[in-house]
């Protein structure tokens, strides 16, 4: 059976992108566009993995919707993928590190995304 990927993300082009990848290599792939809606498709679909775009209706949205995720019982154990340019957008001096509390996911990858650290970085957290 197919894994499942959850992508939020409000970057059309990038969801495009991203989905072709991961279709092409044997994921369903799910997708919403802000971070209360992939909320809720989460807890619906339930995914084996998530991949979440930070900057989406507020600059922070992306980590609250972690944080949010990490609390809910259904959710706490799904990994969570942060894919973002916000250090780059906001020329912030510092990269972000998961943290149990205040980043509860699994990796912090920074936009664009090469392919292959994508799919590696996925498969290190729910295998191939």
């Amino acid at each position: 059976m197919a894994k499942k990927v959850l992508m939020i993300d409000d970057d059309p082009e990038f969801v495009d992108a991203t989905t072709n990848l991961l279709e092409a290599k044997g994921f369903d792939v799910e997708s919403a566009s802000n971070g209360k809606d992939g909320f809720e498709k989460a807890k619906a679909v339930n995914p084996d993995i998530i991949l979440l775009d930070v900057m989406m209706t507020t600059e922070s949205e992306g980590f609250d919707v972690a944080r949010a995720m990490h609390k809910e019982e259904s959710l706490k154990t799904t990994p969570v993928i942060i894919i973002s340019g916000i250090r780059k957008e906001m020329n912030l001096p510092f990269g972000f590190e998961p943290d149990e509390d205040w980043l509860p996911v699994k990796a912090v990858l920074e936009k664009p995304i090469k392919p292959d650290l994508l799919l590696s970085t996925i498969e290190e957290n729910i295998g191939g």
